[in-house]
Order: C-alpha cells, then sequence, then structure tokens
C-alpha cells in the first residue's frame, strides 16, 4: 500500500514556509481551530476574489493575514474600503469588540497571484467549478492541463474519483502532462484537493503543478 504524503507538508521548510505562524503550548488546540474557522470564512466572504491561500501570523495582541488572491481590486475596493470592511467583518466574526482594550490588531495585506494557472487550489476550484456545471470531464481536463502546460509548467498531474459523468459506478479518471517528481524535495510541487458536490454525489478533484526548482 503507497503512502501518502501532502507535496507541501514535505517541502516545508527547505521551499515553503507553514501557513500559521504563531506559538501556543496551553491553547494550541483552541488557536488551530480559530484558524480553520478563519481560513473558512475569509474564502466564504471573499470566493468572487479568487483566494488561493491565507497566511495566518499572531503575536500578543496583533493579528497578521496575508490573502493571496487572483483578484485584488475585487478586495481591496475604492480608496481601500474593501479592506476596513473586511477587518470590521473579523471582529464580528472573533466576537470581538472593534475599540476594546482586549481587542488584538489586526492588519490584513493583499496579495496578487502572479500567475493563476500555477497555482493549484485555484486550478481545482476551476476544475470542480465545471463539473458542478456537468461539462464534459475530459475535455476539462485536456483544456485544464494544456493551459497549465502553456502558462510555464513542467508537469501537471490531475485525478478525479467518484460518480464521474453521473456513472453508477465510482471511478477515477487521470491525465497527466510533463514531470510530477513527489519526492523530489527540490522541485516546488504545488498541490491542492477540492471536492466538487454535483448531484450524484462529491467528486474529488486533486491537482498536482511542478513549477520546476527554486
Amino acid at each position: 500500500m503507497g503512502q501518502k504524503v501532502n507535496s507541501k507538508v514535505l517541502r516545508l521548510g527547505p521551499i515553503y514556509n507553514w501557513s500559521s505562524r504563531w506559538f501556543d503550548d496551553k491553547k494550541y488546540k483552541d488557536v488551530l481551530l480559530a484558524d480553520y474557522n478563519l481560513r473558512k470564512a475569509l474564502t466564504s466572504k471573499l470566493g468572487a476574489a479568487g483566494v488561493s491561500e491565507i497566511e495566518i501570523e499572531r503575536s500578543i495582541n496583533s493579528l497578521k493575514l496575508t490573502v493571496n488572491v487572483s483578484r485584488p481590486g475585487m478586495v481591496i475596493g475604492r480608496g481601500g474600503s474593501g479592506l476596513e470592511e473586511i477587518k470590521d467583518y473579523l471582529y464580528e466574526f472573533l466576537k470581538i469588540r472593534k475599540n476594546s482594550k482586549a481587542a488584538p490588531k489586526i492588519d490584513i495585506r493583499i496579495e496578487a497571484v502572479k500567475e493563476p494557472n500555477l497555482d493549484a487550489f485555484l486550478v481545482a476550484k476551476n476544475i470542480s467549478d465545471q463539473l458542478v456545471k456537468r461539462l464534459p470531464h475530459r475535455r476539462i481536463l485536456a483544456q485544464t492541463a494544456e493551459r497549465v502546460m502553456t502558462s510555464g509548467a513542467k508537469g501537471i498531474r490531475i485525478i478525479i474519483s467518484g460518480r464521474v459523468g453521473g456513472a453508477e459506478i465510482s471511478r477515477r479518471e487521470k491525465i497527466q502532462k510533463g514531470t510530477v517528481p513527489l519526492s523530489t524535495i527540490r522541485e516546488r510541487i504545488n498541490f491542492a484537493s477540492v471536492p466538487a458536490l454535483t448531484k450524484k454525489g462529491y467528486i474529488g478533484v486533486k491537482v498536482w503543478i511542478n513549477k520546476g526548482e527554486k
């Protein structure tokens, strides 16, 4: 039986950094759950902007968020009004009064994803959305793989599994172009898994993108 390891986790340190950066030995599980809920809420609120990744950095009285999006203009708004709206939303979500002494300082930084076609999460999300719309899965996989390779990737692997095309028996469909060496740590492998909820049930979508050596 093969041992499956998340490609990003395997490369933490040499290639990638932790998405959450803080230390709390007493309330670890509570802060970890808070980070999960915070990411889930922000991803849902900013879904139209194409959220790729949210980095969270905590200190004693501050909360720093770095949000990577494909369309930053939709988040920032005119004159930065969008950022203030997000801050108010976060204070309300965390159930903290904005002007109270115990309220942490929230700092939000928006960064644009330079090439959305080389971001595994955005690619997987796009495939998931198309599967929900019941588009032909083989055409989706072929067009996506071609688009990613044209954008400069060294390789791409896509696997979808479930009741593909509304079939009675679940199966797996796979496409790969180029090279995707999962055990070579120096290669920048971007991985994401985004399920698609169709009328026939969930279809799992996994995407590996090889960006080459750092």
